[in-house]
């Protein structure tokens, strides 16, 4: 029955992409999608709750097989409670032009490649889903902008995911060659090749991820996509990374060495830390958001770092609970980040641009959506009792644990993960005071968001939707969490997969602390009754209250980039214009470059082209030339079998 619902969905969402093509069918197509799509995240959901296997097991020959079990049912679940709202939104964000069809269809495509790397289980069919998970995203890019920075975006998003990317063949290949794709087999713990694999695999898939430095391609591709593809990018696609990672570190390469762990600690409270310091001081809305995409990988792999570490040093039951952290927060982070992006995709829709500085006032003319993203704020902010504290807060747990669990070396490291994502979470409410603050708070900045309105149904139905998904994981995430540590694949206490002294209820606080809010809101409102505060107007030392006096995007963060300004290295432009010996006008622009970009990618680049401008000097177009490259390889070879070189 479950996998006949599966299938159901995948050929749905087939069709519903045909459909999208077609002129007169297309939002018929869209909302075939949706469905479509649903059902695909239902069944992954029957999967992951039954703990049943569909289809084919994994096998290390080169023919395609599918199948789903419960950890790919889980993702498929992710893919699905995002992808049905943000296609449904599609349906009135875009427009039945040429270009909104193409794009329609395509979207329908990306959901099936998607899904397509959840259900392979041979090396083959998961290297070519993986490799068509970038290149549909990038063709729907380019159909929808056609402006030199969107192609010179999509060209760094390819280069860098491909060229990096080589890590994932390699750790998929050599698992392969292992006899361990699917975890047939046991590598031995600090072997060559088990280190090599896990290496391969951090640097491949934590490049699509967007872990630093490989992050450099997530900020460029996600902001100019458009805004459902967005919402999936960045909420679903560099999840199939973290599940690539949890199938090879956690499931396939057996225990890996505590210093392994280690890495992985750094590599996330690196990536935390980062991505929310360079978020605060963006000012292009979805851009910021971009970023912290990066940032919550960053918390993401945290707990797969301690998960590591701690089965390491034999502590399985807390390893669990690491686990769990990281897969609630892969789901946590694709609600609120999918709520996130579609709502600046409505907000561009009335305001024409999501410059931070030119917005204002959303909340009050257009409220559903408004306060769907001021939900999606707060939960990725880390407020309680949302969906991202939860997650948060057992990451938090797991990581207290490690010190526990290991030596100096173990708890140095831990001390420092929790460092990081203390940092984090403060950073990450500082980001959003200032989002929520200048976007849906104040005077509208521009003369069109005066005339703002509510968006359709459909559009602010998809934002009410996460919203309520937001609030739902937050209140009862136990639900999720003690399955989700039974994925573990080592032996533990009890049938659920979690030791008993491991307790849920006291891990999780966000249902006391919603129980508390909802009394006490109701307690207020009740002491409160129908009165009503009074209008006044703002004070503003007597001038007239216009929009040139509210707080912009760089003067709200200036006192951290202060703070930061040596490790930043902040650049400032002030032009002053004086007219008869009387200062009339300055003007002050400021900008933070991204660091990773100018010391790291820059040269790399530059050393790229130079050794290709002198390789291509081999292709000289002569025939006689190619020949005689043939003839000195040959002879290389056959003196190379001579001398035993090679047998």
């Amino acid at each position: 029955m479950i996998g006949t619902l599966l299938a159901t969905g995948l050929v749905v969402v087939g069709a519903g992409s045909i459909l999208s093509f077609a002129p007169r069918s297309f939002r018929v197509g869209l909302v075939v999608q949706a469905v479509g799509v649903a059902l695909v995240g239902l069944s992954g959901l029957a999967v992951f709750v039954s703990g049943d296997e569909l289809g084919a097991s994994f096998t290390n020959e080169l023919e395609p097989r599918l199948g789903v079990d419960p950890t790919s049912g889980y993702f498929l679940f992710v893919l699905g409670i995002v992808a049905a709202p943000a296609v449904v939104f599609a349906t009135r964000y875009l427009a039945p032009t040429t270009t909104g069809r193409v794009i329609g269809g395509l979207t329908g495509v990306f959901l099936l490649v998607l899904a397509l790397v959840l259900c392979a289980r041979d090396p083959l069919t998961f290297l070519a889903a993986w490799e068509l998970m970038t290149l549909v995203p990038a063709a729907i890019i380019l159909v929808g902008r056609h402006d030199r920075e969107a192609r010179s975006s999509v060209y760094v998003y390819i280069g860098l995911t491909h060229l990096m990317g080589a890590g994932t063949w390699i750790a998929v290949l050599l698992l392969a060659d292992a006899g361990a794709f699917g975890g047939g087999s046991s590598l031995e713990t600090g072997s060559s090749t088990q280190i090599a694999i896990a290496v391969a695999a951090l640097v491949g898939m934590g490049t699509k991820a967007g872990l630093v430095p490989l992050h450099t391609w997530l900020p460029r591709a996600h902001p100019i996509a458009p805004a459902h593809v967005s919402a999936l990018m960045s909420g679903v696609m560099i999840k199939m990374a973290i599940y690539g990672l949890v199938r090879v570190l956690v499931e396939w390469l057996g225990e890996l060495p505590a210093w392994y762990g280690v890495v992985v600690l750094v590599v996330g409270g690196a990536s935390a830390v980062i991505g929310v310091v360079y978020a605060i001081f963006q000012h292009e809305l979805k851009r910021l958001l971009a970023f912290h995409s990066i940032e919550n990988v960053g918390i993401i792999v945290l707990g797969l770092g301690a998960c590591l570490l701690l089965h390491a040093r034999g502590a399985d039951e807390w390893a669990g609970v690491a686990l769990a952290a990281a897969l609630l927060h892969t789901l946590n982070h694709a609600v609120f980040k999918g709520l996130l992006f579609l709502g600046a995709g409505a907000f561009e829709k009335v305001a024409g641009s999501l410059e931070i500085d030119r917005l204002g006032g959303l909340l009050q003319r257009m409220p559903w959506t408004g306060g769907a993203f001021l939900v999606g704020a707060m939960a990725i902010a880390g407020l309680p009792p949302l969906n991202g504290f939860a997650s948060e807060w057992l990451t938090l747990q797991s990581l207290l644990a490690v010190p526990a669990n290991g030596g100096v070396a173990e708890g140095l490291a831990g001390a420092l993960a929790l460092a990081a994502l203390a940092a984090t979470a403060a950073l990450a409410v500082l980001c959003f005071v200032k989002v929520v603050g200048l976007v849906l708070l104040g005077r509208p900045r521009r003369s069109r968001i005066e005339e703002a309105v509510e968006m359709p149904v459909p559009m602010r139905g998809a934002a009410a939707f996460l919203a309520l998904a937001c609030v739902v994981l937050g209140v009862v995430p136990g639900l999720l969490a003690g399955p989700l540590a039974g994925l573990a694949p080592w032996p533990t206490d009890d049938a659920a997969g979690v030791a008993v002294d491991v307790p849920w209820d006291d891990s999780l606080p966000s249902p006391g602390i919603f129980l508390v809010l909802l009394v006490g809101s109701g307690l207020l409102a009740a002491a409160r009754g129908r009165r009503r505060a009074a209008p006044a107007p703002s004070w503003a030392c007597g001038q007239v209250v216009g929009p040139e006096l509210q707080w912009t995007s760089a003067g709200f963060t200036k006192p951290l980039r202060l703070v930061l300004e040596a490790v930043l290295r902040p650049t400032r432009d002030v032009t002053r214009s004086v007219r008869g010996g009387v200062l009339q006008e300055v003007r002050y622009e400021g900008h933070v470059p991204h660091l990773f970009d100018t010391h790291l990618n820059r040269p790399i680049t530059r050393a790229g082209l130079w050794a290709a401008s002198r390789a291509r000097r081999v292709q000289s177009g002569s025939l006689t030339a190619y020949v005689a490259y043939l003839v000195a390889l040959v002879i290389v070879l056959l003196a190379a079998v001579r001398t035993g070189a090679i047998g």
